[in-house]
C-alpha cells in the first residue's frame, strides 16, 4: 500500500470512529429521553440498537489490526491505530451503559410516582458534551481540548455525589420510593462511567499527539519535572 493510500485508510478509520461516537451519543440521549417520559418503545430501541454499536466496534478493530499487520506502521501512525482500537472499546462500553439505562427504564415501566432526579439529565448532557469534545480533540489533534474534557470529569463526579446524597435522603423520607430510587442510583452510576470513558478517550488523544501518558505538555498547569 502506497503512502497516500495508507493515509486515506487512516483518515477513513478516524471518520468511522467519529461515526461510532455519534451512534453512542444518540443512544445515551434516547435512553435518557425514554427514562424521562417512561417510553417503553424508545427504551426497547436503545437496547436493540446496542448490537449495531457492538458490530461497529468489532469492525473498527478488524480494520485497525489489519492495517497494523499488513503495513507495520511506526511512531505516530502506530499510535493512531492503537488509539482507534482503544477508543472503539471505550465507545462500545458507553453504548453498554446507554443500553443499561434503557433496561432500567423497562424495569421501572410507566410508574410515574417518582420523578427523575434533575441532576441525572444534567449529568447526561455534560457526559455527552465530554464525548463530543473528546472526539473533536481526536480529529483536530487538540490536547488543550482533551485537557478540558479531563477537567469536566470533576464536575460530573460532583453531580454524581449530589444526586446520590439526595436519593438517599429521599428514600429515608419515603420508603415507598426505595425501589425506583435504587434504579436511579444505577442510572447515575452509568452516566458517571460514561464521563469516565470520555476522559479515557481524551487521555488517549493526548498520548496520540505527545507520546506521553497524562496531561498534554501545553496544559497551563503542567510543570516539567
Amino acid at each position: 500500500m502506497v503512502r497516500a493510500d495508507f493515509d486515506r485508510s487512516l483518515e477513513e478509520l478516524q471518520g468511522e470512529v467519529v461515526a461510532l461516537g455519534e451512534m453512542v451519543e444518540k443512544a445515551i440521549l434516547k435512553a435518557m429521553d425514554a427514562l424521562d417520559r417512561r417510553d417503553m418503545g424508545i427504551a426497547y430501541e436503545v437496547v436493540d440498537e446496542d448490537d449495531l454499536i457492538d458490530e461497529k466496534r468489532f469492525e473498527l478493530e478488524e480494520k485497525s489490526i489489519d492495517l497494523i499487520a499488513t503495513q507495520q506502521p511506526l511512531a505516530i501512525d502506530l499510535r493512531t491505530l492503537l488509539a482507534v482500537l482503544h477508543i472503539a472499546v471505550e465507545l462500545e462500553r458507553m453504548g453498554d451503559y446507554a443500553e443499561g439505562i434503557g433496561k432500567i427504564c423497562m424495569i421501572i415501566g410507566d410508574d410515574v410516582r417518582v420523578e427523575i432526579p434533575p441532576q441525572l439529565p444534567q449529568m447526561a448532557q455534560m457526559s455527552v458534551a465530554m464525548l463530543r469534545r473528546s472526539l473533536r480533540a481526536l480529529v483536530e489533534r487538540d490536547t488543550d481540548l482533551a485537557n478540558e474534557v479531563w477537567d469536566s470529569d470533576d464536575e460530573v463526579d460532583a453531580l454524581y455525589d449530589r444526586v446520590c446524597h439526595q436519593i438517599f435522603v429521599d428514600m429515608g423520607k419515603d420508603p415507598h420510593i426505595i425501589e425506583a430510587s435504587t434504579h436511579f442510583l444505577w442510572v447515575a452510576h452509568d452516566l458517571e462511567r460514561i464521563a469516565d470513558r470520555a476522559t479515557n478517550i481524551a487521555e488517549r488523544v493526548i498520548f496520540l499527539v505527545t507520546g506521553k501518558v497524562g496531561r498534554g505538555d501545553n496544559y497551563p498547569g503542567h510543570q516539567n519535572n
